[in-house]
């Protein structure tokens, strides 16, 4: 029986690094088998900034991902974010190697690197190159061209880039661990492949993935991905604001976040009344949030529910959709996102999140989480990954599975070229040679 292979994704955020491993076996499933989150040090707004600390946070991750699990990693999938990353859309054109054959993974490949040649400051390199769609001899809206025929292949694609020296430093942290980098994915990337469905992409839909330090957004349009942008803005403005709006310490502020965002007791409709308490008396919906309970080092028993969502938590969200939809404008797909909005990441569970999106962008939104289960070809442990802030840990185990399969793939059709070398040559004029060639030797 073959072994299962061992895949394993690090999801390296501002405030909690992710360790999810998982084991793929040869129909193409994965189990969670290990995962952990830990507090993240050294890093800010997505950016390594103290190379010790950041080690030791991914360290004591992957090695309290790897006692659960009872295997060891050699190679991960790491997220890479932060406002440096930026993507530019290029168009690569070939002209096909066999013009009276079909279209091949080779001429796939070489359309997709042409379409790599982009003019790059030396401080830039390429993270992805993804197809937005291939035209063959002047016929678009072709997802896949592999087995058409056709003259000339063009192709149009999204391509994200990042500083340079962040992503090395964020690799030197991964190989002082031990680990290989197997491939660094982009966590709103990552992020979409875990939340998104199929219809949602196909028909245009806007992913917010809200950090603690960060907001990316990503845009979908007829099923790929069209414009990418990181803001420098995320849930972690909403604490600060807290904690110099109360004159409360972070700790105290993010606690208080918390409490805000946790579903109340009682489902209270803003016309109706409390149960209620004693001596018989009753009360509106109250607003003051007990917040003794919290254990907030600041003496404090209750603050005003009102003044914290509408005062100071609903101005910061409304500022960080005023951003997206500029970058929405900024795109040019404007009005192709029927699907809405989907907002994920920790900051999803903000309270009023979805309240300020609708107000700022005009648009259905939802927050989405990862899709687990047997549907999605991924069981196991899953029941510690069903919020949105694991989805782009999700979403690069997906990426790896997906990446892991179209190796196979190639592989596959590498090993078996040998069936393929007579296809293209002419056997008509081949065997009355051979029969006339074994006639020779016959009395």
């Amino acid at each position: 029986m073959a072994r299962d292979k061992i895949l394993t994704a690090i999801d390296v955020g501002s405030s909690k690094i992710t360790t999810v491993i998982t084991t793929l076996d040869k129909d193409g499933n994965s189990s969670v088998i290990g995962v952990s989150t830990v507090d993240s040090h050294g890093l800010k707004k997505g950016q390594v900034v103290d190379i010790e600390a950041t080690v030791a946070a991914v360290s004591a991750g992957v090695e309290a991902a790897e006692r659960m699990a009872g295997v060891s990693v050699g190679e991960s999938f790491v997220s890479v974010g932060g406002a440096h990353i930026q993507s530019q859309n290029s168009k690569g054109v070939v002209a096909v190697s066999e013009p009276e054959g079909e279209i091949t993974p080779e001429d796939v490949r070489r359309v997709i690197e042409a379409a790599k040649a982009i003019s790059l400051p030396s401080s830039r390199e390429i993270l992805h190159v993804l197809p937005r769609g291939f035209i063959v001899d002047g016929q678009e809206g072709i997802k896949d061209p592999i087995g058409m025929t056709g003259v000339r292949l063009e192709v149009e694609t999204q391509i994200i880039t990042g500083a340079s020296t962040t992503i090395r430093n964020l690799a030197k942290c991964i190989s002082e661990v031990g680990i290989d980098i197997r491939s660094l994915v982009f966590s709103g990337l990552a992020s979409a492949q875990a939340v998104l469905s199929e219809t949602e992409k196909e028909l245009g839909v806007i992913l917010v993935d809200i950090g603690a330090g960060t907001t990316d957004v990503c845009i979908y349009v007829d099923g790929a991905l069209s414009y990418s942008a990181v803001l420098p803005v995320g849930a972690r403005n909403v604490t600060n604001d807290l904690a110099v709006g109360l004159r409360f310490s972070l700790e105290s502020a993010e606690k208080i976040k918390l409490a805000l965002a946790s579903k109340p007791k009682y489902a209270v409709a803003p016309d109706e009344s409390l149960p209620a308490k004693e001596g018989g008396k009753t009360e509106k919906n109250n607003d003051e949030l007990d917040v003794g309970s919290l254990g907030l080092s600041e003496e404090v028993k209750k603050v005003s529910r009102k003044t914290l969502v509408e005062g100071i938590i609903k101005p910061r969200l409304t500022e960080i959709f005023t951003f997206v939809g500029m970058e929405v404008q900024k795109s040019g797909f404007a009005g192709l996102t029927p699907s809405g909005v989907v907002v994920t990441g920790g900051g999803a569970e903000t309270v009023g999140i979805l309240e300020a999106c609708r107000s700022r962008l005009v648009m259905p939104c939802r927050v989405g989480s990862p899709i687990l289960g047997a549907d999605s070809g991924l069981t196991g442990l899953i029941d510690e990954l069903g919020g949105p802030q694991y989805s782009s840990a999700v979403g690069l185990i997906y990426f790896a599975k997906n990446n892991t399969q179209e190796k196979k793939d190639a592989d596959l059709r590498k090993s078996s070229g040998f069936a393929n070398i007579g296809q293209n040559l002419p056997l008509k004029n081949i065997l009355p040679r051979v029969i006339s060639f074994v006639k020779g030797f016959l009395p």
